[in-house]
């Protein structure tokens, strides 16, 4: 690939073209020379004197003669300079075919140029780049579609099978009450599945607005709506709020505030705390004292639908999609977010965001 560079080619062009320049001014002469004999003399000559030598004359005067010559020497090297071209992006044209031929059934294809230093070594190596993170998000997505459809056949199953255990049997008014709450229950996981999945979807799309929100009142108000569920939980909540401005959509900065306080009440021990600030960098500080999360596996509890130990259906009433949701959000607004455990005591969450002033 590196041979058939088209920088090396439109060098040898240039290079011809520095050999042929002293050459150009005499096959204009020749050009000229032919054309004043071969090309017919537009006068007659006239009864009792000798026009046409005057015509011919007139004929090759500068003003005629050379601007054609000139006209036909351009033409020429403007075919030649297409030519030239055409020719110098050959190799450029040679790789359609094998781009074309890449699709979804063959996401591996590769264009392997090695480590040549030629420009189309590094089109070929920025080409397989791009493929090799086309195949990543492809391989996600089939992954997430694979898990969304077993976490949501699992209680669709459960439902089917308590409604045709309700349908064989007569059931006392006790036995349909409690038909009818684990149906509900069934039904809510759902819901709350589906919810997060379109939001999951929407902060993938990125932002539609932007506006300054500030995120120490949207923590307040997160805070606040939690703290009866921390009390029945035993969990204690501690908050340090500054002021701190985030540019982006403030539906999605609830959400990404609301889905850690829950995943740090609902992963909390009787008796724990869960710490909650906000700041200059980072904005957003999230801790709790909860179940011991070994440190190789943090990174993973971003995925969707991934629990801890690697379950991946529980009865907590949680859809696993809690953090990543809220790192879908914090892409969105172009921030970072990052886990943090010692292997024991809980987990420390922080969100990092761009910064903005404060209006």
């Amino acid at each position: 690939m590196t041979n058939r560079s088209p920088a090396r080619r439109m060098l040898l062009v240039c290079a011809v073209l520095l050999v042929a320049a002293p050459f150009v001014p005499r096959v204009a002469d020749e050009l000229l020379n032919l054309w004043s004999d071969f090309v017919p003399s537009p006068c007659s000559p006239v009864p009792g004197g000798d026009s046409s030598y005057f015509c011919i004359q007139l004929f090759r005067h500068p003003s005629v003669v050379p601007l054609a010559a000139r006209v036909l020497v351009l033409g020429l090297l403007l075919v030649a300079c297409l030519a030239a071209i055409r020719w110098s992006l050959q190799p450029v044209r040679d790789l359609i075919p094998m781009i074309a031929d890449v699709g979804p059934q063959n996401l591996g294809h590769r264009l392997r140029p090695g480590q040549g230093r030629g420009e189309l070594a590094a089109l070929g190596r920025g080409i397989d780049d791009m493929m090799d993170r086309i195949a990543v998000g492809y391989d996600a997505q089939r992954r997430f579609a694979a898990d969304a459809s077993h976490e949501l056949r699992t209680p669709l199953a459960v439902q089917r099978t308590l409604i045709e255990v309700g349908m064989a049997r007569d059931l006392n008014p006790d036995q349909i009450a409690l038909l009818a709450a684990q149906l509900l229950e069934t039904n809510q996981r759902n819901e709350r599945l589906i919810e997060g999945l379109l939001v999951l979807a929407e902060s993938d799309r990125g932002l539609v607005s932007h506006a300054p929100v500030r995120l120490d009142e949207v923590t307040r108000a997160a805070v606040d709506a939690h703290e009866s569920r921390a009390a029945e939980a035993g969990v204690t909540m501690t908050c340090e709020l500054l002021p701190r401005v985030v540019t982006g959509e403030r539906v999605l900065l609830e959400r990404l505030v609301t889905n850690l306080v829950q995943n740090a009440i609902k992963y909390n021990r009787p008796g724990g705390t869960i710490d909650v600030r906000v700041g200059a960098n980072p904005a957003l500080v999230v801790v709790n004292t909860g179940d011991d999360v070994p440190p190789e596996e943090v990174t993973g509890l971003f995925e969707p639908f991934h629990r801890l130990a690697g379950t991946r259906i529980d009865h907590s009433g949680g859809a696993g999609l809690g953090l990543s949701i809220a790192r879908s959000i914090v892409r969105a607004h172009e921030g970072t977010i990052a886990a943090h455990s010692t292997g024991h005591d809980g987990l420390r969450v922080q969100v990092s965001f761009p910064d903005a002033s404060l209006t």
